[in-house]
């Protein structure tokens, strides 16, 4: 196995996610779904896997993110945290489980970590949902932020064009990172926002941002990792690197199967009992 960038091999906690922003370290951060993907991701190195309500794309076929239920993710959760020795493990709140009522969100955010085991939990929002993150954070549970291109709010938005291009949009995401940061977040994603912008919010703010399509100013960096692996090519925003095309891999090995089971070679005399 290559060797990978890892000098600790201890479990990532957010206090070590403060300890690596304050040292310069920048944190690597991709998405999972499931206990297989979960342990490679893992293995490889990775210090913060995000069970995303993008499973709602990735895993289901949906066209937003909206559709996910709370057990769906509690599900995926269960299954990630499985598979994980190392990095710290944060589960996305689905829609419509933190935004109507603070008491429910926080009865939710308990749920989540009673049946999963995961480490953390994100929100999508800035001031608006403050009062439910100072109760989940109240509970003894961390939060991650997220700001900028909000995917649970994209019918509102109409469009996944970059955010807070607009000065009054911009100091709004100013607003709100500090309003996470001071309430006691332990990390903020920056979601498509301006470079520079993001630079500057990751230099105000105390606790590490990490950057999908925000530029490298932040402390770290998250992508989907059927993405970044090529297994979706139906995705190619500007802030994608792939580092594989495992979709034509697989489809050329899965071929490869059908034509050797179709013409009698699978299985041979050595594969048979």
């Amino acid at each position: 196995m290559a060797g990978y960038l890892v000098e600790d091999t201890r479990k990532v906690t957010t206090h070590r996610l403060l300890e690596m922003k304050q040292a310069g370290k920048k944190i690597a951060m991709l998405t999972s779904y499931d206990y297989s993907m979960a342990q490679i991701v893992d293995a490889a190195g990775v210090d913060i896997i995000l069970v995303g309500d993008s499973a709602s794309n990735m895993m289901a076929g949906n066209v937003t993110t909206l559709p996910i239920t709370l057990d769906q993710m509690i599900y995926h959760a269960r299954s990630v945290v499985r598979g994980v020795k190392r990095a710290l493990v944060v589960c996305d709140m689905p829609f419509g489980t933190y935004q109507v009522d603070p008491q429910d969100a926080v009865r939710n955010a308990v749920r989540i970590m009673q049946e999963t085991g995961c480490d953390a939990l994100k929100l999508e929002g800035g001031v608006e949902i403050l009062p439910a993150v100072k109760l989940i954070l109240d509970a003894g549970i961390p939060v991650m932020g997220h700001l900028g291109l909000t995917p649970q709010s994209i019918n509102k938005f109409g469009t996944y064009a970059v955010r807070a291009r607009e000065e009054a949009e911009a100091n709004k995401l100013r607003t709100d990172a500090m309003a996470l940061d001071e309430v006691g977040c332990c990390a903020v994603v920056l979601e498509k926002i301006p470079a520079d912008l993001a630079t500057e919010v990751s230099q105000k703010i105390k606790v590490p941002t990490i950057s999908i399509g925000a530029g490298g100013g932040c402390d770290g960096q998250v992508l989907v990792v059927h993405d970044m692996l090529g297994m979706n090519k139906g995705f190619s925003p500007k802030f994608l690197r792939r580092y594989a095309n495992l979709y034509d891999i697989m489809i050329d090995a899965i071929g490869q199967y059908v034509t050797d089971v179709k013409s009698g070679d699978f299985p041979n005399q050595d594969e048979q009992y």
